[in-house]
């Protein structure tokens, strides 16, 4: 290997990983679910909490590689990430997974994500920069791509959980190389605003818990409510999601506010605000928090209906979405191919072009067993629409700011993503749950189906999504005919696919507002700042 490029082929490892795990998961659904004996709703919590635990903690994560230095905060960040991978492997119930998973995995990625963007600004200069940007760029599209197919793979044929032990592995070869990695020794020896952490943690976490449960608990008028110490809590007859989100907002105002007062005062902000205003790098954080939200969202609601509805294993569900997942590669290393001759917006605008029209194609051709040819065309579309934006945005952002704010850009651009990604999956994928409960429970009861059977019926989606194969024989359980049993099972399965149709259209507005997000996107290659 070229000598030069040994650098950035090592931060890419790294930086599949990080990407890898965010879909890899998603097509072992039902396996995990019965592997832990838990439900789709923890999974979903889960996946959520994996990329929330990143997008809450990555500007602090992005300080501590300017205190600890790019090397040091990099390494501790990669065995940080190869412990909570162990800990995953084994875990033997979805509160070990949780821990190992969503927590001590995103713990580690706060570290590891802004050093690789710092490393690859601090050691290439010129065009060599643009194409190792590239380069990471097109390997996060490649891992969200790949993950579904390894992930079917191991789930499979072997376990889900040598996925997590092969990513240890990973992490100890990275982590033993990390020792050469070149750097500035230069450290920031201010301290950490606290106050600001915690403001900026505590509102996302609360923006994003209160829209994971809102296929529960419901937006506004109550659907259910929580208990605690045997009281139902909704203050003034209002659900605590929207409680949850106005306290989450006004937390991230205060936390806007604290910023800009330390920023006035030449003090440490957690993030230096008046980055905010150059406008290729708003731009970027835009668009790229738009691409991660349909791409999370994505890779939950297909894999939920093709593995909870259809009955498929993790294997063929990586072959469904296959189409998706090749495109998304072969876009990611064609736009990379361009990114030092065309202009990044032009590329990206080709890119969101390719989502609204795929996303369009795909709300068409929806029907009950997706085997149609349209279904695989419109998910290659997303794919590849998808694979430019990857190739593209992290050059877009980093090239915008000077060297030394490149770990902030780091940490920007690792809390803009993984927001996306935990508002995609709790969102979306709530959207869609919520969706098919409700609809399943008011189609039950405007049937023509006995009354004592509409009470007993509409309990069927209250716990968890239930397998399209087993509504008829449940609904036979709860003392229907077999004609009854057939139209209630009939009825589920449109209300499933209702459902995915919501979620589809939702992909359907991001993408198109995705492009007024674009505007701003540089019309020419960026000059790179000195």
């Amino acid at each position: 290997m070229n000598k030069k490029w040994r650098l950035v082929s090592i931060l890419a490892l790294a930086q599949f990983v990080m990407i890898l795990d965010s879909t890899v998961m998603n097509v072992s659904i039902s396996k995990v679910v019965a592997d832990l004996n838990t439900t789709v709703n923890s999974m979903q919590a889960a996946i959520t909490f994996y990329t929330l635990t990143m997008a809450a903690l990555m500007m602090i994560g992005a300080k501590l590689c300017a205190k600890w230095g790019l090397v040091r905060a990099f390494i501790i960040g990669s065995i940080v990430y190869g412990i909570g991978s162990l800990i995953t492997s084994f875990s033997q119930n979805i509160t070990q997974l949780f821990l190992g998973w969503s927590i001590i995995e995103g713990l580690g990625a706060v570290l590891v994500i802004p050093a690789i963007a710092a490393l690859i600004a601090q050691n290439y200069r010129g065009s060599d920069r643009v194409k190792a940007f590239a380069v990471i760029g097109g390997i996060s599209g490649a891992a969200a791509a790949a993950g579904p197919l390894i992930g079917g793979f191991m789930t499979t044929y072997l376990s889900w959980r040598y996925v997590f032990l092969i990513e240890t592995i990973v992490m100890i070869f990275v982590m033993f190389f990390a020792r050469n990695f070149k750097a500035s020794t230069k450290r920031d020896t201010r301290p950490l605003d606290i106050p600001s952490a915690v403001l900026s943690a505590l509102g996302m976490a609360m923006i994003v818990f209160g829209m994971l449960q809102s296929k529960v608990w419901g937006w506004v008028i109550p659907t259910s409510k929580p208990v605690i110490a045997g009281v139902e809590i909704a203050p003034l007859g209002i659900s605590i999601v929207a409680y949850l989100l106005i306290i989450g907002s006004i937390l991230i105002w205060l936390f806007y506010n604290r910023q800009v007062r330390l920023e006035n005062a030449d003090k440490n902000p957690l993030l230096q605000v008046s980055m905010l205003s150059i406008k290729h790098l708003r731009s970027g954080l835009s668009v790229l928090m738009s691409q991660y939200m349909i791409t999370a969202a994505v890779f939950f609601v297909v894999p939920v209906y093709l593995q909870m509805v259809l009955g498929l294993d993790a294997l063929q569900t990586g072959i469904k979405i296959f189409p998706l997942s090749v495109a998304l590669i072969l876009a990611s290393i064609v736009g990379t191919r361009f990114s030092t001759t065309k202009s990044p917006r032009q590329i990206v605008r080709i890119g969101q072009v390719l989502l609204v029209f795929g996303s369009l194609f795909l709300l068409v051709s929806l029907d009950t067993e997706l085997k149609s040819w349209g279904f695989a065309a419109s998910m290659f579309f997303v794919g590849a629409g998808l694979g430019l934006l990857a190739s593209q945005l992290g050059n877009i952002n980093t090239s915008a700011v000077r060297d030394d704010q490149t770990n902030e850009v780091g940490g920007l651009q690792g809390t803009f993503q993984n927001l996306g990604s935990s508002l995609g999956t709790a969102l979306v994928g709530s959207l869609v749950i919520s969706t098919l409960t409700t609809g399943f429970i008011s189609s039950v009861s405007a049937s023509t189906l006995p009354s004592n059977i509409k009470d007993s019926i509409s309990q069927i989606t209250t716990v968890a999504i239930v397998p399209s194969s087993q509504v008829e024989s449940i609904a036979l359980s709860k003392g229907a005919s077999q004609s009854d049993a057939s139209q209630i099972a009939n009825i589920y399965a449109q209300e499933e696919l209702d459902g995915l149709r919501l979620g589809i259209f939702f992909l359907f507005i991001i993408s198109i507002f995705s492009i007024l997000l674009s505007k701003k996107l540089p019309d020419k290659i960026p000059v790179i700042n000195k």
